[in-house]
């Protein structure tokens, strides 16, 4: 019988698309991909660094693996990985750890599955992470995040990604269609580009060969793909062109992601964002003007260094003005390495919190707000294969939500409908007479 391996991932949708990659690697080696439950001979734990709850994330994950699998060889991958090699090296059962550099050779460093006392840790600096290796994710019919760049040559002062994953680099535009067209053939109908930085796409090498605009318009060509989505893209780095070009487009979806972080200048600056928040206001008014539907998200952080509470009012005012559908709201944490570590005017705990909660509030408002603009409009939604509680989900083009009760026929199937009515549970109907639950 082959051996078995089990992946558990943590992070953002780039770590998802490599982890599909691992699997691959493993595939190919003669292993096989069992649920994490399934008593694997092999757990690959995928981390991310954003916070500074990686630690009890991973510790947590490996204890459940242990009581699930107690003989199973554990290897540690990802930003966590790469930053603190040593801290994990610490925690009891696990049994190999591997750096950016090295992630993607796991099956040449996984010779012995013998648990041994001591870690065994791989890992070099991390710039010695300075080659692309494609990926995309695998295994849900409906949608494909693919990997189109990594790593970042920002320097924020809050982040760690670039002592985590390195320099920006990119795939090549013809690597990247020949990718596209193999998901088109395997059926899936949408595909979402991912990267750390992924409007920086087109670094070769070091040296810059093209630009996002250009694989933009390559990939809006690929027969075979319903949708193509952005998943995150700094508005500094959001041209006029890409988003006339998406506005009128084929393939890509009426939907935008643009990480903000403060709606005040004096936190953008410390933070070392580049651009002001003027610039944000003219990206989202040029948005709505070409696609009046779409939907903008936000990424926004609260609890920095030195923002005081007339600071974060100047953000919620900001934010409450802004065309805008949702927020992703994260909690500042202080990351070693980081300028931002070592600013004064830290910000309580307790008062970070009540400024995260103020903004989900916020964001839900927003995102209710968005809903209600879109009532009366026929829409296309695709629905993905997830059960929950016998019903299934699915999203327009322009991200609105949508779940029914759940019917195998409509797995990965684009079916028009006419939003209705949003009912105080966030409830639509259809023209069809079929009730589509929004959230």
């Amino acid at each position: 019988m082959n051996k078995k391996v089990a992946f558990y991932t943590l992070g953002c949708k780039l770590n998802y698309s490599e982890t599909s990659t691992l699997g691959r690697l493993f595939s190919n080696a003669g292993f096989d991909t069992v649920d994490f439950t399934n008593t694997p001979d092999v757990y690959v734990i995928n981390t991310c660094s954003v916070t500074d709850h990686a630690d009890k994330k991973c510790r947590k994950v490996v204890n459940e693996a242990l009581k699930v699998s107690p003989n199973a060889y554990i290897t540690i991958v990802g930003c966590y990985a790469q930053l603190k090699p040593k801290e994990i090296a610490e925690i009891p059962g696990v049994d190999m750890v591997l750096g950016a550099a090295e992630k993607f050779q796991i099956i040449d460093h996984i010779t012995d599955l013998t648990k041994n006392p001591k870690t065994l840790i791989y890992n070099q600096p991390v710039t010695a992470a300075n080659e692309f290796i494609p990926a995309h994710s695998f295994g849900d019919r409906t949608r494909t995040f693919l990997k189109v760049q990594d790593g970042c040559d920002y320097s924020c002062s809050f982040c760690t990604i670039p002592l985590a994953r390195g320099a920006s680099r990119s795939d090549t535009i013809g690597n990247v269609i020949e990718q596209a067209k193999q998901i088109a053939a395997s059926g899936v109908k949408e595909i979402v580009l991912t990267g750390v930085n992924l409007g920086d796409f087109g670094i070769i090498n070091g040296k810059r060969e093209t630009k996002f605009f250009d694989l933009v318009k390559a990939l809006d060509e690929v027969e075979g793909i319903d949708r193509i989505r952005i998943s995150s893209i700094e508005p500094n780095l959001l041209t006029d062109e890409i988003i006339e070009f998406v506005a009128a487009s084929k393939r890509f979806v009426p939907h935008f992601h643009i990480p903000l972080q403060s709606g005040s200048n004096k936190i953008l600056s410390l933070m070392r964002r580049r651009y002001k928040r003027e610039l944000y206001v003219d990206r989202v008014a040029k948005i709505k003007q070409l696609m009046p539907n779409c939907c903008i998200g936000v990424d926004v952080i609260v609890g920095f260094p030195d923002e005081t509470r007339e600071d974060f009012i100047d953000t919620y005012n900001f934010l409450n003005e802004l065309n805008i559908a949702y927020l992703h709201v994260f909690t500042y944490s202080e990351r070693e390495n980081t300028l931002a570590a070592e600013m004064s005017g830290v910000v309580p705990g307790s008062t970070r919190a009540d400024r995260s909660k103020m903004l989900h509030i916020l964001s839900d408002k927003k995102r209710r707000a968005f809903y209600d603009t879109q009532l009366g409009r026929t829409e296309e939604v695709l629905f993905e294969g997830d059960i929950k509680e016998g019903f299934m989900h699915g999203f327009t083009r322009n991200y609105v939500k949508v779940k029914t009760k759940y019917d195998p026929v409509l797995v990965n199937e684009l079916k028009t409908v006419y939003l209705t009515q949003i009912s105080p549970d966030g409830d639509v109907e259809i023209t069809e007479g079929q009730e589509i639950l929004v959230h």
